[in-house]
C-alpha cells in the first residue's frame, strides 16, 4: 500500500499547491507546499498550523482478481488566525482550508495513476505502475477549539489494487 499512499500524497500536494500556491510550510529549513505526512516527519512539540497533516489509519483488503486494499487517510488542519487580525479571522481561514481540501479531493478525476517512488530521487522520476488509485468523497468532522486554535479533521478512503510484488 506504500505506493498508493505516496501517490495519494503527491497528488493531493500538487492539487492543493495549484489551488493556493501561497499555502506553504517550512520543514527543516525548506519551504514546501502546505501538506505533510506525519509518519514521514520528525516528532514536533506542537503540530504545524495552516497546513494539511495526513495520517494513515485502518487498512483492509478485499479479495478480487487483484487484491483491492482500502486505507483510511485522516487529514487534520488547524489555524490560529492571523496576527494582523488579532486571530479574529480564524473561522474564515479554516473555511478557506475546508474549500481547498474539498476542491482538491472532489475535482475530477478522483483517481491517479499509481507510481512507485522507491527508486525516485534527484534526477530520477517515479515509475508508473499498471493500476490507479482512487478515493471517496471526504467526510468532514466538526470544528474543535483548542485554546485559540480552530481545527478540523476530514477522512478519505483511498483504494488501490495491489500489484504483483507490492507490499
Amino acid at each position: 500500500m506504500q505506493n498508493a499512499k505516496d501517490t495519494f500524497y503527491t497528488t493531493l500536494r500538487s492539487r492543493l499547491a495549484a489551488l493556493n500556491p501561497a499555502r506553504t510550510i517550512v520543514v527543516r529549513g525548506t519551504v514546501r507546499p502546505g501538506v505533510l505526512v506525519e509518519e514521514n516527519e520528525l516528532p514536533a512539540d506542537s503540530p504545524q498550523t495552516d497546513c494539511f497533516r495526513l495520517r494513515w489509519g485502518k487498512l483492509q483488503t478485499i479479495n478480487t482478481s487483484l487484491p483491492l486494499a482500502a486505507m483510511t487517510c485522516t487529514v487534520t488542519y488547524s489555524t490560529d488566525g492571523s496576527s494582523g487580525n488579532v486571530a479574529m479571522d480564524r473561522g474564515r481561514l479554516l473555511a478557506a482550508m475546508d474549500a481547498e481540501l474539498a476542491a482538491a479531493l472532489i475535482q475530477m478525476p478522483r483517481s491517479a495513476l499509481k507510481l512507485n517512488y522507491s527508486a525516485a530521487g534527484v534526477g530520477v522520476a517515479p515509475v508508473a505502475m499498471g493500476t490507479s488509485i482512487f478515493w471517496s468523497d471526504p467526510a468532514f468532522g466538526p470544528v474543535t477549539s483548542l485554546d485559540e486554535r480552530l481545527e478540523r479533521t476530514a477522512t478519505v478512503e483511498v483504494y488501490a489494487y495491489q500489484e504483483t510484488g507490492e507490499l
